[in-house]
């Protein structure tokens, strides 16, 4: 077991609680931080940063969406002794402009620590433990994406590649995209997970009927055009870097789909 302490940020969340679990389960000394758990970190409230990082080595760093991350708890962790950082931050931020996840891989970049990006796509999970979710339960899905296929990859994978990169060399200043085996389109997910689940579940990808859905607002009105960039890419290609970082496969979506049905995610 290694006497070196971990620190890990969003720990009851999806991607935080899987990196905890698997750096433990490799015998990994941990510290587990949110606002919930038992040691209480709020990007909100700077006293408990210093707790948090003190006499740690190595950082999962992320914040919740709409939090950005504070240059100024960066430098304290470095100064407390922090010589790792990944960060997880987003593919296609320069296309959506998310300049919260931009300006956090140029905190991590600035940083004298070695530091690694992960940019994931659309995570599984957000279908059973995220956002999407309540979507998935009412049985329409409305997100102006259209047909473009996207490479869903499973939070598991991600920590994984997370768990690495704190633990071993060889990782400090990349910057990985990570996507699952292949890229579907949002239709063929919810198709997927509908048949795994035993749900009927829709799919619209339009402008118009995420307006419909959403009301000619301004903000309906600017995320339809973030997420027309998006479209304009394309189908997003996939990546080999789970495989190459862990040594392992991604999990394809049915697999994720069939395992979360048979957890009770969408009952």
């Amino acid at each position: 077991m290694t006497s070196q302490v971990i620190l890990v940020l969003g720990a009851t969340g999806s991607t935080g609680r899987r990196v905890a679990e698997q750096l433990q389960a490799a015998g990994h000394r941990v510290r587990a931080a949110s606002r919930t758990a038992e040691t209480r970190f709020d990007w909100s409230d700077p006293t408990t940063w210093e707790a948090a990082v003190s006499g740690v080595s190595a950082l999962y760093l992320m914040a919740p969406d709409g939090t950005p991350i504070d240059p100024a708890f960066v430098s304290l962790a470095v100064e407390q002794g922090v010589e790792r950082i990944v960060l997880l931050s987003s593919g296609a931020i320069e296309t959506m402009g998310d300049e919260r996840l931009l300006a956090a891989e140029r905190t991590v970049r600035d940083s004298p620590a070695g530091w690694t990006i992960l940019r994931p796509s659309w995570f599984d999970q957000n279908f059973d433990e995220g956002f999407l979710r309540p979507a998935i339960m009412a049985g329409e899905l409305v997100l102006p994406i259209g047909d473009v296929g996207q490479g869903f990859v499973d939070a598991g994978d991600i920590a994984a590649v997370a768990a690495t990169a704190l633990t071993e060399d060889g990782h400090a200043g990349q910057t990985y995209e990570l996507t699952g085996p292949r890229s579907l389109p949002f239709a063929e997910a919810v198709e997927i997970i509908g048949r795994a689940s035993g749900r009927e579940v829709r799919y619209l990808g339009g402008d118009e009927d995420y307006i419909a859905a959403n009301g000619f607002t301004g903000e309906s009105i600017q995320a339809t055009k973030a997420f027309a960039a998006l479209r304009a890419l394309g189908d997003q290609p996939v990546t080999e870097t789970v495989a190459q970082v862990t040594g392992h496969p991604p999990k394809s979506f049915e697999t994720y789909a069939k395992q979360a049905a048979a957890n009770g995610a969408w009952r």
